[in-house]
């Protein structure tokens, strides 16, 4: 179950991307416990968040470099990227996982953690899907519509279940905005990963690069340095929330995202909530209701059967692609 162009298999690209999700899942309860340390923003933490990621990436690769070794080889038959079409492609990455993060953040300050989530990671699958096809010609089919509905209804299940939803069309409108930056980063991971090869070291270093450039004057303007009374804590926060949900998680993303197709993707990462569920009800001690239950197992079920469906037909475009 290989990807014939980035090398990388399929199976494995898939547990790339869960590992990811669950991993994004634990930045919210983080964060939260950040802003109750102290007086940091949202896109303060944003900023920190991705200039922490890259310089721990950066410090990982140390070792390679000093070895004299640059970033991993390109396949043989991968082309390579024309300079100015990769700086390009990474500014734009960059520039959409700041929208991402930011208007999500300022949506769910605007309309509400529930609504603010449900739109934007609603909304993320369809405009992925609807992308996906226009531009690779990537089909869904019956099953994955299913599969995609199904995680979207449990989704809104999960989320909305509690009746604390406060819609307001400001809010719905960043988070659509939220769903549209993740939308072209994804597609264009994917593209990348199809039409020539994909590497995700450089594409996420450089991605968290240009994104902290892009936050910077407004981190500033909000207050880079908190004010707290448990300066200790907060760092070990940023550390953990700069190390797993992004560093870890986001290099895992692009490696994945670039051999798997893109409403799949855009469905195994809506493991988010999931994680952030098990999260508050296992150690923020918050209630187990029936619509988390539900929500969850109607997420995973899509998630899985369109794991499965994808790993399936790697397997069959293997055997009809090899040799008699």
């Amino acid at each position: 179950m290989s990807n014939a162009v980035s090398g990388l298999p399929i199976g494995r690209g898939l547990l790339y991307l869960t590992v990811a999700g669950v991993a994004w899942g634990t930045a919210g309860a983080a964060a939260s416990l950040v802003y109750r340390a102290g007086d940091m923003g949202p896109v303060a933490l944003s900023f920190w968040r991705c200039a922490g990621g890259l310089l721990l990436l950066l410090a990982a690769r140390l070792p390679r470099l000093l070895r004299g070794k640059r970033y991993p080889a390109r396949p043989a038959d991968a082309p390579a990227e024309p300079l100015r079409r990769k700086a390009l492609r990474i500014g734009a990455t960059g520039l959409a996982l700041a929208v991402f993060q930011t208007t999500y953040f300022a949506a769910v300050d605007v309309t509400g953690l529930a609504v603010g989530t449900v739109v934007t990671l609603g909304a993320g699958p369809v405009l992925i899907a609807l992308g996906a096809r226009v531009t690779m010609g990537e089909r869904l089919g019956r099953g994955g519509v299913a599969a995609v509905a199904g995680a979207l209804a449990g989704l809104a299940v999960m989320v909305l279940g509690s009746g604390d939803a406060d819609v307001r069309p400001v809010g719905v409108l960043l988070a659509v905005v939220s769903a549209a930056g993740y939308a072209v980063m994804t597609l264009l991971t994917r593209w990348r990963g199809r039409n020539g090869g994909a590497d995700s070291s450089s594409t996420t270093e450089w991605s968290f690069a240009v994104t902290a450039v892009c936050l910077l004057p407004f981190g500033a303007a909000e207050g880079l340095v908190p004010y707290t009374a448990q300066p200790g804590q907060v760092m070990v926060l940023l550390v953990y929330i700069a190390a797993v949900p992004t560093a870890l998680a986001y290099a895992l993303y692009f490696a994945g995202a670039a051999v798997v197709r893109s409403a799949t993707v855009s469905v195994i990462m809506l493991l988010e909530p999931v994680s952030a569920a098990v999260i508050a009800v296992t150690l923020l001690g918050e209630r187990l209701t029936l619509a988390t239950v539900i929500g969850t197992l109607l997420l995973l079920v899509a998630v899985a059967g369109l794991g499965a469906a994808e790993a399936r037909d790697a397997a069959t475009a293997r055997r009809e692609a090899a040799p008699a």
